[in-house]
């Protein structure tokens, strides 16, 4: 397969300096990376754009507020990182779309999906802070998860440590991989980091997954250690129209543990909108 184009740029959006990657043609996916320390558009999201631009899809892959190679907000709120979201998609001109998010991205991805008219189908790939909390045990798990994020100061040897409980498949923990991600957890995205951890809590979407209009599309790893089974079964049943695929030997980025695989799920499924 000839390697795709891809342009990685910056815009203006809300007054912030925001980097994002485009790639393919087709119906846009905008992407929704997560929020622990490192994450961007081109770190979660590595293992597939280009795939996903080749089954056909016009991809929109931009780094949040504080996150990345986006400016800093004044506002660290994750209310005010949806808020940017949705003016991305204003500022690119995008008319209709499906969404993607991982993790805390998820939630994004989600409030799109019920407040943005234009959004069409939804992927919700293992996100703790969309999920129902579950039992007494997925929540202390997911306490202490948030805790060991909340933790991290930046060094190699922290960023190895954490990607390593990130992915299930060690071998996917290159020291090109790490690296990229703690160059990424460093400076002003440190700082945002810490700024992060005194906002107020966004509102709960729990009474809102009801009212989804399109299909859904949920994606879980079996061995995540920051959420558990039973929040994806709760997040399945509530949500109408909704898809669950569980994946055994995988932790919390599917999109990587199972980079193929998620791949032909996820552009399948856009692709029969």
């Amino acid at each position: 397969m000839p390697k795709l184009h891809q342009s990685r740029d910056y815009l203006d959006v809300l007054g912030l300096r925001t980097f994002y990657i485009r790639a393919g043609e087709g119906h846009p996916l905008v992407l929704c990376h997560g929020g622990s320390p490192g994450t961007c558009s081109s770190v979660n999201w590595k293992l597939n754009i280009e795939p996903l631009a080749a089954a056909g899809l016009a991809i929109y892959a931009f780094d949040q507020t504080g996150f990345g190679r986006t400016d800093n907000p004044t506002d660290y709120s994750l209310d005010a990182r949806f808020a940017h979201a949705r003016a991305f998609v204003d500022a690119m001109k995008i008319e209709r779309y499906h969404v993607m998010g991982n993790s805390m991205g998820a939630y994004l991805a989600a409030r799109l999906a019920l407040e943005d008219p234009r959004a069409r189908r939804l992927v919700l790939v293992s996100s703790n802070t969309l999920a129902p909390k579950g039992s007494p045990e997925s929540q202390a798990k997911s306490k202490k998860h948030a805790e060991e994020l909340r933790a991290y100061t930046p060094s190699y040897e922290n960023m190895l440590k954490m990607t390593q409980r990130t992915l299930y498949r060690q071998d996917l923990v290159t020291e090109e991989l790490v690296r990229e991600r703690y160059e990424m957890s460093t400076g002003k995205n440190y700082d945002a980091q810490l700024a992060r951890a005194s906002t107020a809590k966004s509102k709960s979407l729990d009474d809102e997954l009801g009212n989804f209009k399109s299909k859904t599309l949920i994606l879980w790893g079996r061995n995540d250690h920051g959420t558990s089974l039973d929040q994806a079964l709760l997040l399945f049943q509530k949500i109408p129209q909704a898809e669950l695929h569980v994946f055994d030997q995988c932790a919390h980025w599917v999109q990587w543990d199972h980079a193929d695989r998620f791949n032909v799920l996820v552009s399948d499924f856009l692709k029969a909108h």
